[in-house]
């Protein structure tokens, strides 16, 4: 898992924002993006993030 410290000082690289620890991910409700932890390690890049559904826009 993710340390709180780590959590506390990523951000989003296309909006800057805060991002929001859900399972195995890293989503970013601004820019409407979910990036991947993969073997504990996020990976903050556009091309590996996944686009977030409307479904769970509304959640945000």
């Amino acid at each position: 898992m993710i340390d709180e410290k780590l959590l506390d000082i990523l951000v989003c690289p296309k909006s800057k924002s805060s991002l929001k620890l859900v399972g195995e991910e890293l989503l970013s409700y601004k820019s409407k993006l979910a990036y991947p932890i993969r073997d504990g390690i996020p990976v903050m890049l556009e091309t590996e993030a996944r686009k977030l559904a409307d479904t769970e826009l509304e959640d945000s």
